[in-house]
């Protein structure tokens, strides 16, 4: 997270190019009831975030041009994530609990997939570029872990799988070796105002995946 970043970001001084580097929610505390944005306190409460925030700043360190782009909650037909999860779980179980106090931007891989590809064509095009920085790129619009559940099973109940219901469960009762931010939200305005891009509404991109992931 720290040293492989710097070494990207130096060969691309190098190469006279900038770089674009993903980072992670995590560098907040999780405290609060607002999305966050660019410029709030980062106060990491793990090593994954620690070291992550290391990674920026070794980035930035090691390349002027540089963009950041800080995301949460990822998610893709690919690998394995919150969405396959559901999925599978819903095949054998009729009732899951899921963790209804920590809130977030679901966010498609390939939906930050476009959104780079966006910006590197504007960096291509725009000689003049100048807007480097720290940007928060994530999904529209913002849910708890249980209503992101919801919404999968929902959507996979529309193309013919079975009903599942949700229990909603606080964060105590589900414990982990990592605590997971209780507010994972992140304030996207600065990077739709500089680029003219935003991710669809996080229902849509979910949709999208689960009806591929089910009618492949």
């Amino acid at each position: 997270n720290v040293q492989g970043a710097a070494a990207v970001a130096r060969a691309a001084a190098d190469a006279g190019v900038p770089v674009i580097h993903l980072s992670t929610d995590y560098v907040f505390s999780g405290e609060g009831d607002r999305a966050h944005a660019e410029n709030d306190p980062t106060e990491p409460r793990t090593v994954y975030g620690r070291t992550k925030l290391e990674g920026e700043l070794a980035v930035a360190a090691a390349n002027p041009r540089h963009l950041i782009f800080r995301t949460a909650w990822v998610y893709s037909p690919f690998g394995r994530n919150f969405v396959k999860t559901m999925l599978s779980l819903g095949e054998t179980r009729d009732r899951i609990a899921v963790v209804a106090d920590q809130w977030g931007n679901p966010t498609c891989a390939l939906d930050i997939t476009d959104a780079v590809l966006h910006v590197a064509e504007r960096l291509r095009s725009d000689a003049g570029f100048d807007h480097f920085g720290v940007y928060h790129l994530a999904g529209t619009g913002h849910a708890s872990w249980s209503s992101f559940a919801r919404a999968i099973f929902a959507q996979a109940q529309a193309l013919g799988r079975r009903h599942v219901d949700v229990e909603d469960i606080a964060t105590a009762q589900y414990p982990t070796k990592a605590p997971r931010p209780l507010n994972s939200r992140l304030d996207t305005r600065k990077f739709s105002s500089v680029f003219g891009w935003s991710a669809p509404g996080w229902e849509q991109s979910m949709s999208a995946v689960v009806r591929g992931l089910l009618q492949s």
